[in-house]
């Protein structure tokens, strides 16, 4: 896929700190099931196109950005952290709702946006019929067997966005670094160009990243002391995770920490083969289908 959908609208809508959100309309809009998508740390939603781009014929989608990526301007630094995000997930909601009419309303969000609409669902705030969560990296108790891993994959990956380059001559030169990465190697062709051009902004003669490497930072370093490590009968709607593949050759941690979570947790679970933490890169036709089974599973 070469080029992200041009929306059918766009609306800000603005958090309880004033950050702004910028919400983009896509689909069908007389569908009777609406999708909010989201992305993970240091992504944009346009990124995540080949994914969402399959569902426009049948649903009416809202695409946003987490607070400080994309397409949203540069909020305060000392608002970037969970709790914010997660009263950005209800903001969203009253935006849609208010602009766009009630209907039905699924959260298919991954990674970082997966932990918030979780956390806001935690919070007594369960407007979603049903959550679809790829892949979201939570960290499991002290002493459980998988959170080794998962402490070490986002030790890792703080010191990696807290050095990483930030300034670009051209979004191709991104785009390059994702393609040469394990995972990006095996994403579909035009991923890495969609992807680098989410996430940059022209600045003079240069492109710089639109979420900042620190602020990205911060987000793997919250996530060490997250504890979120929920139950079912603790959620108020139904949810399933989508986890990378925990039998993969190369296992992401994530993979290991979701098929945990969904056991000891009682949710409902699904994986791809062969997939890691950037699944809907990897395999966007596939991360369709299941979420299509999912939701006539569920009639919506």
């Amino acid at each position: 896929m070469n080029d992200v959908p041009r929306p059918l609208a766009v609306v800000d809508a603005v958090s309880g700190d004033g950050a702004v959100l910028r919400l983009r309309r896509h689909g069908n809009p007389q569908a009777a099931t609406r999708l909010f998508m989201s992305h993970g740390n240091g992504f944009a939603i346009d990124g995540y196109a080949d994914f969402w781009s399959r569902f426009l014929g049948d649903f009416d989608i809202v695409a946003f950005d987490m607070r400080n990526h994309g397409q949203n301007p540069l909020g305060d630094p000392a608002h970037h952290n969970y709790a914010q995000m997660t009263h950005d997930i209800a903001a969203v909601g009253r935006a849609a709702r208010a602009e766009f009419g009630a209907k039905p309303e699924v959260g298919v969000f991954h990674s970082m946006s997966a932990q918030s609409a979780l956390l806001q669902v935690l919070a007594g705030e369960p407007r979603f019929d049903l959550l679809i969560l790829f892949d979201p990296p939570n960290t499991p108790p002290e002493g459980h067997p998988a959170a080794a891993p998962m402490l070490a994959y986002l030790r890792r990956l703080v010191a990696w966005a807290s050095q990483r380059r930030d300034r670009f001559a051209a979004p191709a030169d991104l785009a390059a670094e994702y393609a040469a990465t394990r995972s990006g190697r095996r994403w579909v062709a035009g991923a890495d160009r969609l992807g680098a051009r989410s996430v940059l902004r022209a600045d003079g003669d240069e492109w710089r990243l639109t979420c900042p490497r620190d602020l990205e930072a911060s987000m793997y370093r919250q996530g060490i002391t997250l504890n979120l490590w929920p139950r079912r009968c603790d959620v108020a709607v139904p949810v399933t995770l989508i986890g990378a593949d925990p039998d993969a050759s190369y296992p992401a941690a994530t993979g290991l920490s979701n098929r945990a979570l969904a056991a000891e947790g009682g949710f409902a679970y699904r994986t791809i083969r062969g997939t890691s933490h950037l699944a809907q890169f990897e395999e966007p036709a596939a991360c369709a289908a299941i979420v299509l089974d999912i939701l006539r599973q569920t009639g919506l």
